[in-house]
């Protein structure tokens, strides 16, 4: 349920390498579970591979969203380089107050505007590492 939860949130910040990572976890999950209830060896060791991809791909998003060592969250590496989208918890956490702002610029495009985020009662990035913290734990 947790990845389930997590891919919905990936989805609307069309965040494309978590949304895979995630799709992957949860076909994993159903094949352990079908290999543990019809004892069946490959699919465990499948499942317990994945396990530990998965909590380093946990790992890799907490040092993303730290910025440990180099990785920057302002770069545009979870969506693949293919679109400006950041994480959903950037404009919609929890207490923050959302504004657009549309340029004064004749020469901007009508559609395109600014969005001014302010008030969050825990910023984004902290609820990013908290979700994968805590699917590191349930793998665990």
């Amino acid at each position: 349920l947790a990845a389930l939860e997590r891919q919905i949130f990936d989805f609307l910040g069309f965040q494309w390498a978590p949304i895979l990572g995630n799709f992957l976890q949860i076909i994993v999950v159903i094949l352990g579970l079908f290999g543990t209830i019809q004892f069946r060896p490959r699919y465990i060791v499948v499942y317990t591979v994945w396990t530990a991809l998965w909590v380093t791909w946990n790992v890799f998003i907490i040092c993303f969203y730290l910025e440990v060592g180099g990785l920057s969250k302002e770069t545009d590496l979870m969506t693949f380089n293919i679109s400006m989208h950041r994480s959903w918890w950037r404009e919609h956490g929890p207490g923050c107050i959302r504004r657009v702002v549309r340029p004064s610029s004749p020469g901007i495009l009508d559609d395109y505007s600014y969005v001014s985020v302010t008030g969050c009662i825990i910023d984004f990035q902290y609820l990013e590492v908290i979700h994968s913290a805590i699917q590191i734990l349930l793998s665990v």
